[in-house]
């Protein structure tokens, strides 16, 4: 099992969650988050006045996945994600040994 980890615009989380919902996700965690990458922020103007924004704001998605569909919803993830422009984001998967759900005491993919 692994865990897959997707820091997106905001704006595209709709569409990204649209398309894991297609794919047959059947649950996910999103969090608010900010930060930069090599942009390293931007400038914005209020008031007249310009100012660096150092930290900007991005969605952070966590989904768990069975390790043969790991690569099909990175897939998924990045194609709805993308627009082509600068901070679009990352996608990037760790190994999970294991997984309980709570209510049951399920564990391993019976616990998805």
């Amino acid at each position: 099992m692994r865990l897959i980890t997707a820091i997106i615009k905001p704006f595209k989380l709709d569409d990204v969650k649209a398309a894991l919902e297609q794919f047959g996700v059947k649950g996910m965690t999103v969090s608010e988050a900010s930060g930069y990458g090599r942009q390293r922020g931007h400038t914005e103007v209020y008031r007249g006045a310009e100012y660096q924004v150092d930290l900007v704001p991005k969605v952070r998605l966590e989904v768990l996945a069975e390790e043969d569909d790991t690569e099909d919803v990175i897939d998924v993830i990045v194609k709805a994600a993308h627009t082509g422009k600068i901070g679009d984001g990352k996608v990037w998967s760790v190994p999970v040994d294991t997984v309980i759900r709570v209510r049951t005491g399920e564990r391993g993919p019976e616990a998805l």
